[in-house]
């Protein structure tokens, strides 16, 4: 099926709606409070948002129909576990829970066999992961999760790593206003030091001409390593703004030094 189809599972994709995070938010509100009609009109007002991520898989040789089916069933789940005391929007946390249920289909579809013992394994590290996730209200450590399961790390780590789709570092992950998130930018650079960059007076220089909020975004992404999401947290604001300022800060220094 052609990526640029207009029609998909019978839904003409020209005439879908857009919903803003406002939107997003009221209904939300909407059903959790137990208002049935609120659900409906999430999923709806957020096809487009399945359609978006589809499109990223279109070279996987899979019917656009079938992917934006199971796009929809990750954005049923994302509704109805979207926990509206995390201050985050609904898309933030809908586009992950999208992707990781195509890459489930996708895996289980896939030619490459994984074993069934080695799967199962897999699994229920990710549930155990997300249980003592909810229950802890952090990243459980991996020691944590094989104690849980009474397991080897080494073992967890194997299972986890044998159902994994190989990843671009330039893959984007997410899109918001324009800019994207790649995988990159998710990963920590432990090889970079604050003394390499204070050693260089220039770039020292260029630094003291950003603002007080690039300098804290600079010094923690690339002084301490931190990730985009660990600096998101931190300072307040969302990954996609850490993305942006970070790319601005960069761009200015370049200017400069």
């Amino acid at each position: 099926m052609a990526l640029y189809k207009v029609e998909i599972c019978g839904v003409d994709t020209s005439k879908l709606p857009m919903m803003n995070a406002k939107q997003s938010a009221e209904l939300l509100e909407r059903y959790k409070g137990g208002d049935g009609d609120a659900r409906e009109e999430l999923i709806n007002g957020n096809l487009r948002l399945v359609l978006s991520v589809i499109q990223r898989f279109s070279n996987r040789g899979e019917p656009m129909d079938d992917l934006f089916q199971v796009g929809c069933i990750g954005l049923i789940k994302a509704i109805d576990n979207f926990d509206l005391s995390h201050g985050v929007r609904f898309s933030t946390y809908a586009v992950p829970m999208i992707i990781g249920e195509i890459r489930r289909f996708l895996r289980d579809s896939n030619q490459i066999r994984v074993s069934r013992s080695l799967r199962d394994t897999a699994y229920r590290a990710l549930q155990t992961r997300n249980a003592l996730a909810a229950k802890l209200n952090r990243e459980p450590k991996l020691s944590e999760i094989a104690k849980e399961l009474d397991m080897k790390e080494e073992m967890i780590v194997f299972a986890l790593e044998a159902i994994q789709d190989p990843v671009s570092m330039f893959e984007p992950v997410y899109h918001d206003d324009g800019d994207a998130i790649f995988v990159m930018d998710q990963i920590m650079d432990e090889t970079v030091s604050e003394a390499q960059w204070i050693d260089n007076i220039a770039i020292e220089q260029g630094i003291k001409k950003l603002s007080e909020r690039e300098q804290k975004i600079l010094r923690m992404r690339f002084f301490d390593g931190k990730t985009q999401m660990e600096v998101s947290s931190e300072i307040g604001i969302s990954q996609a703004q850490v993305s942006r300022l970070e790319k601005n800060a960069l761009r200015s220094m370049r200017r400069h030094v």
